[in-house]
């Protein structure tokens, strides 16, 4: 009772605060990948003009979301009476103090029926993103048209909706009863995209912004590191433009979005060797073009470091040996996997392709043997989720400083604790 008493406050004071400012925009980032990852990009342009306000985190379920809208820091203990009702008065005070904001900018999460909904009943967003359908949660969603029907739940109770052409089936328009839509992607069919002209780890890529309300298209570089991972600028391009954002400002900003930690980041290893940090969580589409990006890449010995898909319920089998088939032993040395669906399911597709294959049942074990058999100026792909994976540990035996860890997701004492706790039961 007290947690939904907390909660229903807290929504009320959300209310309250967008009452009390009716200026101030709200953008709302949903989907099923990519959120966190579109939320800092958004924010990062965005700042070019406005004041931007964004929690670090991806602080996107029903408790932390007003607390994060508001720019109260969130509390510890969240059993502590007294620590929530210090956050009661922190967002009575905010509601009543002049905003200093223009932006909010606010993810927004589920991983059950109707929670992407619930937010609807007190958040009517200026602008709502979904970057992705994508199997997420399957063993509570079960199917994909659920999945669809959840995250497009935003769209409909945004103003305006803007949504990830690539990444969203048309079929799933029929979810969609908000009027007021916009796409962004890679296709030409979207109103806002990003087109490339070459790629180097020096700059990232040369580009054109190109947008609707663009006189002509706008260059820049956006140094992010796989094709992939144009999305969240993409996206940015298009909050920016429909929140009619000065073009010029648009390309100048789009130049200091970097990649999330964890997310597509690239890193220094040892024997001169190139880490592509894409340990945040993985999923089947963002894994496949993850791998695609590591081929990518001219490089003497290629190693994929691949850590088990979790959440996918009945879809884990079929995506995992899917997985397994796209490592190409043309241009993989060693495919190396961690966590038991990896092992049970990726390997052995792999193996059945011609790789080499090697499986751990945790990260540390697999970064010690890739450090063995790395080679100099290899490129190494790590992709893995969360939990019970912990890819970044494999990373920071590779890394070529040690203290370049604090590049890598996860690191706070917290986290250390639990990932120790976790190494040592597997051991």
């Amino acid at each position: 009772m007290f947690k939904q008493f907390v909660q229903k406050y807290l929504e009320n004071q959300v209310q309250a605060y967008f009452k009390a400012h009716p200026d101030v925009k709200l953008v709302a980032v949903g989907g099923s990948v990519g959120k966190t990852s579109t939320k800092t990009a958004i924010a990062t342009v965005l700042s070019g003009q406005f004041r931007v306000r964004m929690a670090e985190g991806n602080l996107n379920t029903h408790m932390s979301v007003p607390v994060s809208i508001l720019g109260i820091e969130y509390p510890e203990n969240i059993r502590s009476i007294g620590a929530w009702l210090a956050v009661f008065r922190a967002a009575r005070k905010r509601v009543k103090q002049p905003s200093d904001v223009d932006v909010i900018v606010q993810e927004l999460g589920t991983d059950r029926i109707g929670e992407m909904a619930h937010f609807g009943t007190y958040l009517q967003p200026d602008i709502g993103v979904v970057t992705a359908v994508a199997p997420e949660h399957m063993e509570y969603f079960k199917t994909l048209d659920t999945v669809a029907e959840e995250e497009m739940s935003l769209a409909n109770y945004s103003k305006k909706a803007i949504l990830n052409r690539d990444m969203i089936d048309s079929k799933y328009a029929e979810d969609l009863t908000n009027a007021s839509m916009v796409t962004y992607g890679r296709t030409s069919a979207a109103e806002y995209r990003i087109e490339t002209e070459d790629f180097s780890l020096d700059y990232g890529f040369r580009a054109n912004l190109i947008a609707p309300n663009f006189k002509e298209p706008k260059a820049t570089y956006v140094r992010v590191v796989g094709e992939h991972s144009l999305l969240p600028p993409t996206a940015a391009l298009a909050v920016a433009g429909e929140l009619g954002m000065n073009e010029d400002k648009i390309a100048e900003a789009v130049e200091d979005i970097i990649p999330v930690k964890g997310r597509m980041n690239v890193l220094r290893g040892v024997k001169d060797s190139v880490l592509i940090d894409d340990t945040y969580n993985s999923s089947p589409d963002s894994a496949a073009a993850a791998l695609q990006t590591l081929y990518s890449f001219d490089a003497p010995q290629r190693i994929a470091i691949l850590g088990s898909m979790n959440e996918l319920g009945e879809l884990a089998e079929t995506a995992h040996e899917t997985l397994g088939e796209l490592c190409d032993p043309g241009l993989l040395a060693w495919v190396v996997t961690v966590g038991e669906d990896a092992e049970k399911y990726l390997a052995p597709a792999a193996k059945a392709r011609g790789c080499q294959v090697k499986s751990f049942s945790n990260a540390i074990d697999a970064g010690g043997f890739v450090n063995g058999v790395l080679e100099e100026k290899a490129v190494v792909l790590a992709k893995g989720s969360q939990g019970g994976i912990y890819l970044e540990e494999a990373l920071k035996i590779l890394l070529h400083e040690t203290h370049e860890d604090h590049e890598l997701v996860r690191q706070s004492a917290a986290w250390q604790k639990i990932k120790q706790d976790f190494f040592n039961s597997v051991h």
